[in-house]
């Protein structure tokens, strides 16, 4: 099994949500860390009660490749090495494709995609080097388009059409390449999804209270890091979904509209008649 011990791990958008719980976990497992987010305040805020001396905290915005650039540079220069780099940073959307301004979906693209292409770049020759791993934190939006998340599956599918070939290229040389598809986590994604204007939401039409805490979805995609599992899905109903969707794709469109368009506020209601 792959120990994290004294490895170095890199954690994208790790601010709050999974980033932040996949951050701490990487500390108990004893690895040094290398964390980013675009508020540099709340970012070390986050980690205000934990032992900061094996932490390097840098402020980046993913989607900015010379951002990335810089922060994988500092990391190399403050631990001379990057084993694990986890592209956790993202945001989501909730509104329909033909209410929704197109700098919205080019966003989305731009850190969930771009941020992970910028920074695997930059990590791989080091990552190669050490045979460590690189993880996407991907969605079942990657595997299902989702109505009203057209940009966040448009993301979430290139990310995992890029790993996927990256693994492929990469089958050979001790690599190990994963993506992982939390199901519905309690995260602040949800509350910072954009409108179709592109503003934040601010509220989630989900009861966080029911979801999968961020702290047991990072301990399981530790699990499987150190398993050097190819992909993880977390639950039953996102397995489910994968799996029906593969199929019977065209049961799997009416079970997912009927799930979308259930949900508070859903801007599917606008095309009920």
């Amino acid at each position: 099994m792959y120990s994290l011990k004294d490895k170095v791990m890199v954690v994208t958008g790790a601010s709050g949500g999974i980033g932040e719980a996949l951050a701490k976990e990487g500390l108990k497992r004893g690895a040094k860390l290398a964390v980013c987010a675009r508020n540099m305040d709340r970012l070390k805020a986050a980690f205000a009660a934990v032992d900061t001396g094996q932490i390097l905290f840098f402020e980046a915005d993913v989607s900015i490749e010379a951002d990335c650039k810089a922060f994988i540079d500092a990391t190399l220069e403050k631990w001379g090495r990057v084993d694990v780099l986890m592209n956790n940073a993202g945001i989501s959307m909730r509104a329909l494709f033909e209410d929704a301004d197109l700098k919205v979906i080019r966003e989305l693209m731009d850190i969930n995609f771009w941020g992970t292409v910028y920074c695997t770049k930059y990590a791989l020759p080091s990552i190669l080097k050490h045979k460590g791993n690189i993880t996407g934190v991907s969605s079942i939006a990657g595997y299902r388009g989702l109505p009203a998340r057209t940009g966040y599956s448009s993301s979430k599918f290139a990310m995992q059409g890029f790993l996927e070939a990256l693994r492929t290229e990469l089958l050979h040389t001790g690599v190990n390449v994963m993506w992982v598809c939390p199901g519905f986590t309690a995260s602040n994604i949800r509350n910072t999804a954009r409108s179709a204007s592109g503003a934040v939401q601010g509220e989630s039409p989900m009861d966080e209270g029911k979801l999968m805490s961020a702290e047991e979805c990072a301990r399981l995609i530790c699990n499987a890091l150190q398993r050097r599992r190819r992909t993880l899905v977390m639950t039953g109903q996102g397995k489910l979904t994968v799996w029906v969707n593969k199929l019977f794709p065209a049961l799997a469109d009416k079970l997912v509209h009927k799930h979308f368009l259930a949900e508070p506020g859903s801007p599917l209601q606008k095309y009920e008649v």
